[in-house]
């Protein structure tokens, strides 16, 4: 099985317009980090800004914080690696199997209208290659725009954190929009777990979609899926 090369975007941004701190939801991360890496698969990753990406202190609580994630927290060479993030110019010209974006409230500050990040985007998905995303993540695809001039979502299923979701997490004073309704109002088609806070990922051709963190193993099993079964209709 051929090497894979996976983009995963992480925000640099560490705080809601409040004051309050907000950051990188770290378990979104380090999922599909791990599940890259076990597979031998060579991952970077970048930021808009690149260079340190701050942690939501939420997403380090002992009732959240899984095994897979508290050890990547605890381990000094992930932890300088993601604190040395490319910026997203660095890497916009290259090539890469999977660009995924990683969620935290943060990403609604800094994902939606970075024009490099559209652009990476973009050429990501017309080329026919991966574009995953999950929770908060999703809404840096709110505003790509195809060469038609058409938004790459309308359309298309997926998902992403929902608004009695963001009830549960006490943020609904603190976002800066509504990201279900933001979806919506650009034509997806919406979708979502039964039951709140729990895993839902939604595929539709090369776009994947996690609605939540509790999504983060889900999405990654997926992501491996997909890119070994479009390596296998390659070699066929």
């Amino acid at each position: 099985m051929a090497m894979k090369k996976i983009l995963l975007v992480v925000t640099n941004v560490d705080h809601y317009a409040s004051g309050l701190d907000t950051g990188l939801w770290l378990s979104e991360l380090t999922h599909i980090y791990h599940t890259a890496k076990e597979k031998g698969w060579e991952v970077t990753i970048a930021s808009p800004k690149g260079s340190t990406v701050p942690i939501d202190p939420e997403s380090l609580k002992p009732l959240i914080l899984d095994k897979i994630t508290k050890d990547y927290y605890k381990s000094p060479a992930f932890m300088e690696e993601l604190n040395h993030s490319k910026t997203l110019t660095e890497v916009e010209n290259k090539s890469f199997d999977c660009v995924y974006l990683a969620g935290g409230h943060a990403t609604m500050y800094d994902f939606p209208d970075d024009t490099t990040l559209q652009s990476i985007i973009a050429k990501q998905y017309e080329s026919g290659k991966m574009v995953a995303a999950i929770c908060h993540g999703v809404g840096g695809l709110l505003n790509v725009k195809l060469s038609g001039r058409a938004y790459l979502i309308t359309g298309k299923k997926l998902t992403g954190f929902d608004w009695f979701e963001e009830s549960i997490a006490r943020r609904k004073r603190e976002v800066p929009f509504n990201l279900e309704a933001a979806l919506k109002e650009r034509g997806v088609i919406y979708d979502k777990a039964f039951i709140p806070m729990t895993s839902k990922v939604v595929v539709d051709g090369n776009l994947i979609t996690g609605q939540n963190p509790f999504s983060s193993k889900e999405i990654a099993k997926v992501i491996v899926k997909e890119l070994e079964r479009s390596n296998l209709k390659k070699q066929y």
